[in-house]
């Protein structure tokens, strides 16, 4: 078992370094010591999570009558990859299996299926049944770290687009201006997760 302060530290710390993260609801920390979680993975929901937050605030802003789910959108974005606890290895490697495990865990523990679902549609966003908060926990999966993924960008404008009645060009430029915001901070939030220990 780890220390649950080292989880703890990496949940709701001090992420110094001029970077201002939200911590995790005490709710997802008891969860990641549950699970015993590798701190890195802990550091890692915290920073996704904090990035979907920015992103509903913007998108909030930005697209008034662009209308999601943005609790779930957050609790999401927080747990995605909690199947990394059973598969750390995937912490630093490509793979997929804990995407199910993920899921699997997420509902052994008594979270809603509608809520444990982004543990494996986080990598789905291209399918034809993806939700929009599917693509907003995929996008703040990428931008935190400055990653930006053109289809899941422009799919999501377009959506953004039908909401607001704007052309598609206008939303998209707007998109680009706040994911280009929230990508500026990608070498702290980086730096902050490689402090933790991946296992």
């Amino acid at each position: 078992m780890r220390d649950p302060l080292l989880i703890r530290e990496a949940a709701t710390g001090d992420a110094g370094g001029g970077l201002d993260l939200r911590p995790l609801p005490e709710d997802i920390v008891e969860f990641l010591c549950r699970v015993d979680a590798p701190p890195r993975l802990v550091a890692h929901r915290r920073v996704v999570r904090d990035a979907a937050v920015q992103l509903v605030e913007s998108f909030r802003d930005a697209f008034p009558t662009f209308r999601f789910d943005a609790a779930a959108v957050v609790y999401g974005a927080a747990t995605h990859d909690i199947g990394k606890a059973l598969h750390p290895t995937e912490l630093q490697a490509p793979g997929n299996d804990h995407e199910v495990d993920g899921y699997r865990l997420l509902i052994d523990y008594g979270i809603p299926a509608r809520l444990a679902r982004f543990a494996r549609s986080h990598g789905a966003w291209s399918t034809p049944d993806a939700t929009v908060e599917d693509e907003i926990v995929a996008l703040a999966d990428n931008v935190w770290k400055g990653r930006r993924e053109e289809d899941l960008e422009h799919k999501l404008a377009l959506r953004i687009s039908a909401a607001e009645g704007e052309e598609p060009w206008r939303v998209f430029t707007r998109l680009d201006d706040l994911l280009t915001a929230i990508s500026s901070g990608a070498d702290r939030r980086l730096d902050y997760q490689s402090r933790f220990a991946a296992r």
